[in-house]
């Protein structure tokens, strides 16, 4: 009964992982399946490999959880290594997250990560914890999704899933601008920046001192972003997912 559908892919049930520190070996994606995911969703890999920040990068409460990993990776070269692995264990969907610093970088590593046999593109352009290297997100200048989302869609060779980010302040002229430029889905969101401060030493907790803000806090963040893109118009939704990008 829980079935469902998406982009001509079966899903045994709609919750899938997230983009975050379970997705980079296809044992620890694996277990996300035998414990019940519909699907899986790898943390993001660039074109080369990433240290991340310096610790301490994540912390929660029960309201929410908040990372600053900075997006670390092995390369999606490595990357193409586990996520095959994944798929010699079982049939469940992958989806094949992917960051950059350029638009043709996101053309290249989109080529990069279809050596591997997924079964969907998430085109990260949102990741909020990277400011200092990359500048803003590219999710906020239609200009650059739209250019990102051509490229990437000439060069892959499955259904592309553009991740905005809520912080948008016009999030659904963006999707709206990825739609027009090829998107096959639209992914919403990512998390949302904010900081947590130590009290007593009178510092944020992070070293990062800002980072993605998750869990409980975001849904109903993320469900706003959801009706007003579809009171915009916006045809091709990704289910909401729990995000925690890191």
């Amino acid at each position: 009964m829980l079935s469902t559908s998406f982009l001509g892919k079966n899903f045994s049930n709609p919750i899938v992982l997230a983009s975050g520190i379970l997705g980079l070996t296809a044992a620890n994606l694996k277990r996300a399946v035998d414990n019940g995911c519909g699907g899986v969703t790898v943390k993001s890999v660039s074109k080369e490999a990433r240290t991340g920040h310096p610790n301490p990068t994540m912390t929660s409460t029960e309201h929410f959880f908040i990372n600053a990993v900075g997006l670390s990776n092995p390369s999606v070269a490595e990357g193409v290594k586990e996520f095959t692995k994944f798929k010699q264990m079982t049939d469940a969907p992958l989806i094949g997250s992917i960051f950059a610093g350029t638009p043709d970088e996101f053309a290249e590593v989109a080529e990069m990560i279809c050596e591997a046999p997924i079964d969907f593109i998430e085109v990260n352009v949102s990741c909020p914890n990277v400011s200092k290297e990359f500048g803003d997100p590219f999710a906020y200048s239609i200009p650059a999704v739209e250019t990102i989302t051509k490229k990437v869609k000439a060069i892959s060779k499955v259904p592309i899933i553009i991740k905005l980010t809520p912080q948008a302040w016009n999030v659904a002229v963006i999707a709206k601008a990825a739609e027009n430029a090829g998107a096959d889905a639209i992914c919403a969101g990512n998390t949302i920046s904010g900081m947590v401060i130590d009290v007593r030493a009178k510092k944020p907790i992070l070293h990062n001192k800002q980072g993605g803000v998750s869990g409980p806090a975001l849904f109903p963040i993320a469900l706003k972003m959801e009706i007003i893109m579809k009171e915009e118009g916006i045809n091709n939704l990704e289910e909401i997912r729990g995000v925690a990008h890191l």
